[in-house]
């Protein structure tokens, strides 16, 4: 994580946000006396909202975002991410050598396969949806913005867990949507994949703590996970 580099200086920045480190960050750097704000992409509807201030939505692409940093008179920008938002890691890097101002980024370290596990490694969804075995219940442990690639598996069951009840239908033949975030407690999510009956979960391997339980309990259920690794 990046260091408080100036602690003495008041510095204003802008962290591109979402994820528990980024708010931690946030806390850390406004209790030092900096004038903090956090871009979230709005993509939950209640987020969790971190110390400072904070601004919703999309910038518009490397140029909205140089734009917007060169109005509000920022020094420092901080990635802090979800490891595959990778379009906005992209911008932020073009942003900062537009701009010239200092950019750090927070890079979670991958998962890596302990004794137990069943992985499958692949690069992309696509490669996902075609590895699960016809009859299969799957849990999509994604987000709502990488679920299109399972519809055509008509020949599947999936259980969906979405942090908000989707808007309208989703598109596939069968399934379920679990309302709610990961469970921190790997009992927890071996029972909701025991009562649901599932035989194989698809992940991102994003890292970190959260959302790790789910992978203890495919462990400990012997379950197949098919792992959607970074680039």
């Amino acid at each position: 994580m990046p260091s408080d580099q100036n602690p003495g200086e008041r510095q204003k920045i802008l962290i591109l946000g979402g994820t528990k480190e980024a708010r931690e960050l946030a806390q850390t750097l406004v209790e030092n006396g900096h004038a903090v704000t956090t871009s979230l992409a709005g993509r939950t509807m209640d987020p969790m909202l971190p110390a400072g201030e904070v601004r919703i939505g999309g910038f518009g692409g490397a140029e909205g975002l140089a734009a917007y940093l060169r109005e509000n008179a920022f020094i420092r920008i901080i990635d802090a991410t979800h490891p595959f938002a990778r379009r906005i890691s992209e911008n932020a890097i073009k942003a900062a050598a537009d701009t010239g101002i200092l950019l750090d980024q927070i890079v979670r370290p991958r998962w890596q396969k302990q004794p137990g596990d069943r992985w499958r490694a692949v690069a992309t969804l696509e490669q996902a949806a075609d590895l699960l075995p016809s009859g299969a219940t799957v849990f999509l442990a994604l987000g709502r913005q990488y679920l299109d690639a399972f519809v055509p598996r008509t020949d599947c069951r999936f259980i969906i867990r979405m942090v908000d009840a989707p808007e309208k239908p989703l598109g596939f033949f069968d399934y379920a949507v679990v309302l709610g975030k990961p469970a921190s407690d790997p009992s927890h999510e071996s029972d909701l994949m025991t009562a649901h009956g599932i035989t194989h979960l698809i992940a991102r391997n994003s890292g970190g703590p959260a959302g790790y339980a789910k992978i203890i309990a495919a462990r400990s259920l012997g379950l197949p996970v098919i792992m959607l690794e970074r680039e």
